[in-house]
């Protein structure tokens, strides 16, 4: 079985006025299928192998040939960020249960962890993405590269962990409404965050702790 493009489980005017539908559309249509094309071209060439579900093999990058890491770093990241992306947009959540209060245990507040966050964001020079991750006993924000994955390890990222929110930075997220307004992006993206899914993904990155070193 070969990458698919995941269907969306709402429209694509589901996240307006803050995400416009037309942004959504290429964005899902365009951009995320061209990941998934590039990923599957170069994985049909590899002899017997049997793709794995894509956060699986973005943690093994580096077992694969060094002539095609950099594809797959690149398009198999890109395909496992936007799966998690889609998932993590939902208006009217509340952040509430063991994820709120580890955010508040960890950075003092919720305030506090959204202007982390925020400045984060801003701040990352060119395309990549600003990440709420599980790392061990302890919740943290960083920012990686182009489509690097928190859980593509230590071998491939300085710093890395369980993705539990992931905020896409590439400007074709953005630039039909927002233009070079960075910021008021950034700002907009909380209204939009699942706080039931990151609940989960917290949830389950707390059960496997021990085992996955998150």
């Amino acid at each position: 079985m070969y990458f698919t493009l995941p269907s969306l489980p709402y429209s694509y005017d589901a996240m307006e006025p803050f995400f416009d539908k037309k942004t959504m559309e290429i964005h899902h249509t365009k951009h995320h299928q061209t990941y998934i094309n590039n990923a599957n071209d170069t994985l049909k060439n590899i002899p017997n192998f049997t793709i794995p579900p894509v956060e699986v093999l973005i943690r093994k990058i580096d077992t694969f040939p060094i002539e095609i890491q950099r594809i797959l770093r690149n398009n198999a990241g890109g395909h496992a960020n936007h799966s998690l992306f889609w998932k993590g947009l939902k208006q009217g959540t509340c952040l509430r249960g063991d994820l709120k209060n580890a955010i508040q245990s960890d950075f003092g507040s919720f305030n506090a962890f959204k202007e982390k966050f925020e400045h984060i964001a801003t701040t990352h020079f060119g395309s990549g993405w600003t990440w709420l991750i599980k790392k061990i006993n302890k919740l943290d924000i960083i920012s990686t590269s182009n489509q690097d994955n928190p859980l593509m390890g230590k071998i491939i990222l300085e710093n890395c962990g369980y993705p539990i929110i992931g905020l896409d930075l590439w400007e074709h997220a953005y630039y039909l409404k927002y233009q070079n307004c960075r910021s008021d992006y950034i700002k907009a993206f909380w209204n939009v965050v699942n706080w039931e899914e990151a609940n989960e993904r917290f949830s389950f990155a707390s059960a496997v702790a021990k085992d996955e070193n998150f």
